[in-house]
């Protein structure tokens, strides 16, 4: 095709990255509307926003010269004229960077959050930013050529560890030496040439559940992640809650006991020193060197470490220590998760992480001590449930998290 059949193809066709931001409250609600419910007509649009279909028509009609939406056809007949449906543009592309202690996943979603890309690998978030950032971007390009996009319009970051939200920056992560006062932010949006935000990655994960997981109904939840470390994401009315300084559901290191093993924190006693993944497999070790597990000691002869899914495995297998293992991590989780219940009083819980695979006894030992500790009034309507999510969940609740941002007002 010539230079010129090109231009003539692209002619009126809106270029990405954005050609503009949301101009007005009501073009905000509207791209959020459209995001959250998927394709509407202009009749849906003017009921869902309580304004008139004049005004729906103008502001679909300006989204559209600014690249946000097109229309998508005509809407099955009610009587009388038919409405048009609206829909983000497909053009609209987002990066989601979800990075664990272990492990990395990144994808690429449409306009509506649809994942249409993801990759996972294997690191190591103590070898430090620049190493695993680069690692990440390197992702998303591949990901982002796989289906001819040069640009996405925005990303999002989860790192496992507190940020400063408005800065952009981790501060202070006890598992992530180097990370401290780093760009990530920043670094990450030069790189990819687009919006983006930065957040804790127990937040992007209860995110990714309220957008598309078991809690979509729910407003008012916690998603706890047991993993390596542990934490948990507040929502309310809708909204992950942050808190003053953005450390809100850091209870990983809530102190469960006034003594005990050294915390990555650096204090003794931590919720996440007794029932992370980290710790479950130090015991586990502890208790295959000294001969009370052969399981767990054939499994560590053969690989030279354990991890907690070595536990997980062990328990499933019907290996009393390994179960006994799992179930402590319950318990511990459970006692604190009690406390929240009574304080907080969500209309569900979530649990997720690596550590849910260590089967279903963990999740059993959890309820059975949340129900039990828990005022009953607390509890008598209150799902305790496992994400059905896995990987993909922080890819999605990355690309809320940035969507939210690109949609609203400029």
């Amino acid at each position: 095709m010539t230079e010129d059949g090109q231009d003539r193809q692209d002619e009126g066709r809106p270029r990405h990255p954005l050609t503009g931001r949301a101009e007005s409250a009501i073009q905000a609600r509207l791209l959020t509307i459209l995001r959250d419910d998927g394709p509407l007509s202009r009749t849906q649009l003017a009921d869902a926003l309580k304004v008139s279909r004049t005004t729906v028509a103008v502001e679909v009609g300006r989204l559209g010269d600014l690249g946000l939406v097109h229309e998508v056809g005509p809407a099955a007949s009610r009587g009388g004229r038919r409405s048009t449906i609206v829909d983000l543009h497909p053009d609209l592309v987002f990066v989601g960077i979800s990075i664990g202690a272990t492990g990395m996943t990144v994808g690429l979603t449409d306009g509506r959050l649809a994942v249409r890309a993801q990759r996972s690998c294997p690191t190591d978030v103590r070898e430090g930013p620049e190493g695993v950032l680069e690692s990440a971007v390197a992702l998303a390009r591949e990901l982002l050529a796989e289906i001819g996009v040069d640009r996405p319009v925005g990303a999002g970051i989860g790192v496992p560890g507190p940020v400063d939200f408005d800065r952009g920056v981790s501060v202070s992560p006890p598992i992530m030496p180097g990370w401290d006062g780093y760009p990530v932010r920043d670094v990450v949006s030069r790189a990819l040439g687009c919006p983006a935000l930065l957040d804790n990655d127990v937040n992007v994960l209860a995110a990714g559940e309220l957008h598309a997981g078991v809690a979509r109904s729910s407003k008012d939840f916690l998603f706890v992640k047991i993993g390596t470390g542990i934490g948990c994401g507040l929502v309310v009315d809708g909204r992950v809650y942050r808190g003053v300084d953005g450390c809100a559901g850091d209870i990983g290191h809530i102190r469960v006991e006034e003594s005990g093993p050294t915390c990555a924190c650096g204090n003794t006693g931590c919720l996440e020193s007794f029932a992370g993944g980290a710790a479950i497999a130090r015991d586990a070790t502890v208790a295959a060197r000294a001969g009370r597990s052969p399981g767990l000691a054939a499994l560590l002869a053969e690989r030279g470490v354990l991890t907690a899914a070595d536990v997980g495995q062990a328990a499933t297998h019907g290996d009393a220590v390994a179960l006994e293992l799992v179930r402590e991590s319950g318990r511990r989780v459970g006692q604190v998760l009690a406390s929240l219940v009574s304080f907080v009083n969500p209309g569900l819980i979530v649990i997720g992480g690596g550590l849910t695979g260590v089967g279903h006894s963990l999740l059993a030992e959890i309820r059975s001590v949340t129900y039990r500790r828990s005022l009953p009034l607390a509890t008598g309507n209150l799902p305790i449930v496992l994400s059905e999510l896995g990987d993909e969940g922080g890819v999605v609740g990355a690309a809320r998290l940035i969507s939210s941002s690109v949609y609203a007002a400029g």
